[in-house]
């Protein structure tokens, strides 16, 4: 999955937070959000939302103001941002399994448009599993431990295995049926939000019960009223 440079780069971060993941394979598991500011497939102004690639995104992207937000100069910085986020950190003799470690949400807007093989390390020198949910118009740099791709409809999915697609349906023009071939362990759909999102989600249970490779996947962070 290599795709990011090796340079190290600075990092523009909207937020850091967390939260316990809402959607897909780790749902309910303890997490901290990384959302990169800025997105390739919309520039988050309403203004522009009309001509978007992806235009039902419902996350604010823009800029670096929000909590645990800003500029970050160096892959270390970052990472003890993201490391003074979680609320417990286990001994350093500790014998620690993989499902017990910490884990970091990369998320954005789009980050591989940042993350880097840099801040990957970062990342596990802080004790971190790496989580990205993409666009997948990217290849992702070495060493993302779990790689969560979301396909958008009209723009060119590079990044075709993982660990889990998830599918925001219903989407014309990226039907479940072009994407169930590829090389994933997790196939999610994923209720469209908005004003027809009771419709699309008896859509999406017809479809799950018609094609049982599929799982349902619930943005239970709405639910429940979470970051």
């Amino acid at each position: 999955m290599r795709g990011a440079c090796l340079t190290e780069m600075s990092y523009s971060v909207k937020e850091i937070f967390l939260t316990l993941q809402g959607e897909g394979a780790n749902t309910g598991r303890a997490a901290v959000f990384c959302r990169f500011a800025g997105c390739n497939l919309w520039t988050g102004h309403e203004r522009d939302r009309a001509d978007a690639v992806c235009d039902f995104c419902d996350t604010d992207f823009v800029g670096t103001n929000g909590d645990g937000g800003g500029r970050f100069a160096r892959a270390e910085d970052l990472a003890k941002a993201v490391a003074s986020a979680w609320p417990a950190r286990p001994a350093a003799h500790a014998q620690v399994s993989t499902r017990a470690r910490p884990l970091v949400v990369c998320t954005g807007g789009e980050p591989l448009l940042q993350l880097d093989e840099t801040l990957v390390s970062a990342f596990h020198a802080a004790d971190f599993e790496v989580a990205i949910e993409t666009n997948g118009t990217r290849l992702a740099p070495d060493g993302v431990d779990w790689v969560c791709v979301s396909p958008k409809a009209g723009a060119e999915l590079i990044l075709r295995s993982g660990h889990e697609l998830k599918l925001v349906f219903p989407q014309p023009g990226a039907e479940p049926s072009l994407f169930e071939r590829l090389d994933f362990r997790h196939f999610f759909l994923q209720p469209l939000d908005g004003p027809r999102r009771d419709a699309n989600t008896r859509l999406a249970i017809e479809y799950c019960l018609a094609h049982p490779q599929w799982r349902l996947s619930l943005q239970t962070h709405k639910l429940l009223g979470i970051p």
